[in-house]
């Protein structure tokens, strides 16, 4: 069985598209969230598209192999809000196992179909792990700078049960993305390497942050260069960035990235950046054209799509990615597997 540390030697490995987008298509109802198991549930459920790997668990898999489809090596799990954290605010805390377990499971099922059909190209599942609605760095509070919603150790403990979860489901490798606050990011690699010393395993780690803004940094602050810095302490498959900005605007920060690290690189922007409506209007060409720059820079090993991006979004960038070779790597990394 191929392992993802092989396949990134030999080529550029694509990464799904947005979740989300995909799934505003089904334009699924209040009754269509709660299913059958949850329909008497004494708050509203629509909007919590985790939930969906439980309740309509077809339209998940079904998503997972459009975007297989579409030329992906990589799909992420349905669990980027999969955390006790995250889950509070529709009072579902008790089903986050149940929840990140059943979405690696459902994607793995559709992961062994494809590589079964094509065993030359095998295919991967990234354990999607969020960066929660808290901020372990930042007061939500404009009059108390000081305060804090939350703790590194409340944030260890949620991720740590997200971990478990999604390594007993199956996953190839976990993925800490949209990364606005490096505090939290450090809290889930340390949860990850928790699990990895109990279990005895090694899993590769994907690790993506946000640049928020044309000031090229975090929400926390860190430019390109800091963030790197904060997370470059553990082995990692790859360091990246995705969201908040289109291709274009994301360019010049994965190049000083790509630049400044031996880890493979990764990038899944925006299709551009969202129209007054919150939708993303960038076509699946205009993007290609962007990504395109990417390759002919030497910037990236792993790439996919952010939101707004649908599978002609990911069947472009793969029919681009093929045509390059990945970003060259120091011996470093060679070294370490």
């Amino acid at each position: 069985m191929a392992t993802i540390w092989q396949e990134i030697e030999k080529r550029i490995l694509v990464l799904d598209g947005a979740m989300g987008t995909m799934l505003q298509q089904y334009k699924f109802t209040e009754e269509d969230f709660r299913g059958e198991r949850f329909k008497d549930f004494h708050l509203p459920l629509q909007g919590n598209n985790d939930l969906l790997s439980i309740t309509q668990p077809q339209a998940i898999k079904d998503i997972h192999a459009k975007y297989f489809e579409a030329g992906a090596d990589i799909v992420e799990t349905n669990t980027f809000s999969g955390t006790t954290i995250a889950m509070a605010d529709y009072e579902l805390e008790d089903l986050v196992y149940e929840l990140n377990y059943q979405s690696a499971k459902i994607a793995k099922e559709v992961a062994q179909e494809f590589t079964a059909k094509e065993p030359h190209k095998p295919r991967f599942v990234a354990g999607s792990i969020g960066p929660t609605n808290r901020t372990a760095s930042l007061s939500p509070d404009v009059n108390r700078p000081e305060y804090r919603a939350i703790t590194f150790d409340e944030l260890r403990i949620a991720y740590k049960q997200q971990v478990e979860a999604l390594i007993d489901g199956g996953v190839d490798l976990l993925l800490v993305e949209t990364i606005f606050d490096t505090l939290n990011a450090k809290a889930a690699l340390f949860a990850i390497d928790e699990v990895k010393e109990e279990r005895a395993i090694d899993i590769p780690i994907m690790v993506s942050g946000t640049i928020t803004d044309a000031s090229g940094r975090t929400l926390s602050g860190q430019t390109v260069e800091a963030f790197l810095v904060s997370i470059s302490h553990i082995p990692l498959l790859s360091v990246g960035f995705n969201c908040a900005l289109g291709a274009d605007q994301l360019q010049p920060y994965l190049k000083r990235l790509s630049k400044e690290t031996n880890f493979y690189t990764s990038a899944h922007p925006n299709a551009g950046l969202p129209n007054a409506f919150g939708d993303y209007d960038e076509t699946p060409e205009e993007m290609q054209a962007f990504i395109k720059a990417y390759l002919e820079d030497d910037l990236v090993n792993i790439i996919g799509g952010c939101c707004g991006t649908n599978p002609e979004h990911i069947r472009l960038i793969a029919e681009v990615a093929a045509t390059y070779k990945p970003r060259g790597h120091s011996e470093l990394v060679s070294e370490s597997h």
